[in-house]
């Protein structure tokens, strides 16, 4: 069993009298680590059994029954229901008990798709709910092989709570490995050997059946042309006009379609910053695939090191974003974006918390330079008193000063 980020702010959260929801994609350990954190007397109701889930569905008073046999005592009894997006009527039924006796039971709700609890308006327990999201593995999490050097600044620090201890962290991984097969934690630990079969098992099985469970997708074919398009555009600006021409689909079913993998949570739209004192800034969002490892298997290639290096200047950028927004998602403040202008002036990324900005920029090079931070520091100049200090990350050895105001730092320092 190894350690979560999240698992002593999740545990110390539990403790309040709230239900609780957790969302995440499927894989990305939700639910190895509730059941970690719950009483060995929970009751436990996993809706990916089919049995279970068509006897709920059939007869959701049931749930409210078995909740109400439980006999009453001083310390709350746990209710753990997993993948509960599959029968919506059970918020119905948690809200019920919830406001018939808010101290009998805590519930814990864990879903992999938002898109059914949207469609049907589901109750998500407003003003008595506490929401939560898993994301697959930080850096910190799974460490690089190499301790990196002390005396540096990260532009998003994610330094594990205090109150965690000892940390038991995945196996250490090299950038390549992470380009390659991404950062899912059953993925981290399987052979290397298993680790492309099980991606594309993920994206045959998941991205694809699962969608087609739980989304009203009518023209199947077209939708897997769209997946495979997304995962190959994945990172780039989106373009629906191009996607819809290369796929076939209207536009307005391509947007409905990113939406639908944003809600499935295995895409992130990341919009295009907008508080630049420029008039010609562009205003199209980026879109990444939550996990490079599975863009690889959706977007139809076979993950590898290979793949990763035939491409790297791409996939390490979206490596970096992904592990900025996994960290302003676990932070719980903060927002992400990218700054491009109509002229050719580019950003990768800005991180946006407490009124200040952090630009980042992302280069593959060993050696930068600080031609490679020009528009960083435009940036900086652009937004005196809200951006102090700009960074460059990329593959060099140890951090390096660009300049007084932009750093570079290698990856393993992020």
């Amino acid at each position: 069993m190894f350690d979560r980020w999240y698992a002593s702010t999740l545990s110390r959260k539990l403790q309040r009298p709230y239900a609780h929801i957790v969302f995440g994609a499927r894989q990305v350990g939700k639910s190895t680590l509730i059941r970690s954190l719950l009483p060995d007397d929970a009751l436990i109701f996993d809706l990916a059994d089919p049995q279970q889930r068509s006897d709920l569905a059939a007869h959701p008073g049931e749930f409210v029954q078995a909740c109400r046999a439980l006999r009453r005592r001083s310390k709350p009894w746990f209710v753990f229901v997993d993948e509960v997006q599959a029968v919506p009527a059970l918020f119905d039924a948690v809200q019920h008990l919830y406001d018939s006796d808010p101290r009998r039971w805590r519930f814990v709700l864990c879903g992999s798709s938002a898109r059914k609890l949207r469609r049907t308006g589901a109750n998500l327990l407003p003003g008595r709910s506490m929401l939560h999201r898993i994301v697959p593995l930080t850096l910190g999490e799974r460490p690089p092989p190499d301790d990196p050097p002390a005396g540096y600044r990260s532009p998003l620090p994610l330094p594990w709570p205090k109150r965690s201890g000892d940390k038991r962290r995945f196996p250490p991984a090299d950038l390549f490995d992470r380009l390659a097969y991404g950062e899912l934690p059953g993925i981290a630990v399987a052979r290397t050997a298993d680790r492309a079969d099980l991606l594309k098992a993920y994206a045959a099985v998941h991205l694809e059946e699962e969608i087609r469970r739980e989304a009203s997708v009518r023209d199947w074919g077209a939708f897997v042309r769209f997946l495979a398009l997304a995962a190959a555009e994945s990172g780039q600006l989106l373009n629906f006009a191009a996607i819809s021409q290369e796929s076939g689909i209207s536009q307005p079913t391509v947007k409905s379609y990113y939406q639908l993998l944003e809600d499935m949570f295995v895409g992130v739209s990341v919009p295009a910053f907008s508080q630049s004192p420029r008039k010609n800034l562009l205003s199209t969002a980026k879109f990444l695939f939550f996990d490079l490892g599975v863009r690889h298997a959706a977007a139809g290639l076979t993950p590898s090191r290979d793949v990763a290096r035939s491409n790297v200047g791409s996939s390490f950028e979206q490596w970096v974003g992904v592990e900025l927004w996994k960290r302003l998602t676990y932070l719980g403040d903060g927002s992400l974006s990218h700054f491009r202008t109509k002229d050719g002036a580019e950003v990768d990324f800005v991180v946006t918390r407490s009124g200040k900005f952090t630009p980042v920029e992302v280069k593959s090079t060993e050696r930068p330079t600080l031609r490679d931070a020009r528009h960083v520091s435009a940036f900086l100049d652009e937004h005196r008193g809200r951006a102090d200090h700009g960074y460059v990350i990329c593959r060099c050895s140890r951090p390096l000063a660009l300049s007084e105001r932009v750093t570079a730092l290698p990856w393993f320092c992020l």
